[in-house]
């Protein structure tokens, strides 16, 4: 690793226009405020960006920085270092921490606290593209229908998988749901997605009927005294966490048999789905809430290569 004065002595022209005395944190609660209010992000993403954040400072407080002055490339490129050998993190691990300090000194430099980025041109680890997982039309079948309707939450857990599997929604987005994001009647929901955009997700028939059942049958039941509004609950009346939900789902994979199944699959199960059945990529697009096509893009890398599996299983020449 660098010592402190080879990685002043390769900064880039990094310095304070005012207040050079002003603490990490101080600044890092000016970041923090700029992606709650002027970036609307959720608050789960501004606590990851607030984890990695607070690890570069842990760092920069390590080897005695405490001036921005004093920040340079070379400092950024030592904390990528000291991640690969102390932290030993995945590549996609540290690639997300530098993207997130990236994104911080960019801020700084734009309100103008420094003159330029220290992270600019500093490379993250190579990452290899991997194709999202998407299950079967067979085994998206026995998962949703997995939860027994005769059971207590029964109902809850087959309404959330049909709903979730039947609008390609987010984990967050579903579990944020609350009545008044509902049209019963026009079979669709209302959606918040990334960046607080709104979007329209129609409600298949299966989906309709499990989710008219669990707010006929289930869902009076739960509520409590002091209970919000939120879609769905836990037998507590409350919000289900994301980790509640998570492992719901895994353990239900796993006694089906099915391993590493996690929330989003079912949401990268619903976009194969639909371009393997002949929707377009637009369509696709606007139901999924991306900003960009080349987001969804993807998705047709994943319907190509089961046409070639299946080609290459089934036809006598393959």
């Amino acid at each position: 690793m660098k010592t402190k004065a080879q990685m002043g002595a390769d900064k880039k022209g990094v310095g304070m226009t005012s207040g050079a005395t002003e603490k990490w944190e101080a600044r890092m609660d000016l970041f923090l405020g700029h992606l709650q209010v002027e970036r609307a992000l959720a608050a789960n993403t501004i606590t990851s960006y607030a984890r990695d954040i607070q690890d570069f400072i842990k760092f920069l407080k390590e080897i005695e920085l405490n001036d921005p002055k004093d920040v340079g490339r070379g400092t950024v490129q030592a904390f990528l270092i000291h991640l690969t050998e102390k932290g030993k993190l995945a590549p996609r691990s540290r690639a997300r921490k530098l993207s997130a300090v990236k994104t911080f000194f960019t801020f700084l430099e734009n309100e103008g606290l420094i003159e330029s980025s220290p992270s600019e041109g500093v490379q993250g680890p190579k990452l290899n593209k991997s194709l999202p997982k998407a299950l079967s039309l067979e085994d998206i079948q026995r998962l949703v229908e997995f939860p027994d309707l005769n059971k207590s939450l029964g109902l809850r857990n087959r309404a959330m998988f049909e709903l979730m599997y039947g609008g390609g929604l987010r984990v967050s987005e579903l579990l944020d749901l609350t009545l008044g994001q509902i049209s019963l009647s026009e079979s669709y929901l209302r959606v918040r997605g990334k960046g607080a955009k709104d979007r329209i997700v129609p409600i298949g028939e299966v989906a309709l009927h499990f989710l008219k059942r669990y707010l006929e049958e289930e869902r009076g039941k739960m509520a409590k005294k002091g209970s919000d509004n939120h879609l769905f609950l836990t037998c507590r009346g409350r919000r289900m966490s994301r980790q509640y939900f998570w492992c719901l789902i895994s353990q239900m994979a796993k006694l089906l048999g099915l391993e590493n199944v996690s929330p989003h699959v079912l949401r990268h199960s619903f976009a194969t789905h639909l371009l393997e059945g002949g929707a377009d990529l637009r369509s696709v697009q606007m139901m999924l809430g991306h900003e960009r096509l080349g987001t969804t893009e993807i998705y047709l890398k994943v319907s190509n290569k089961r046409l070639q599996e299946v080609h290459k299983k089934y036809h006598p020449r393959s």
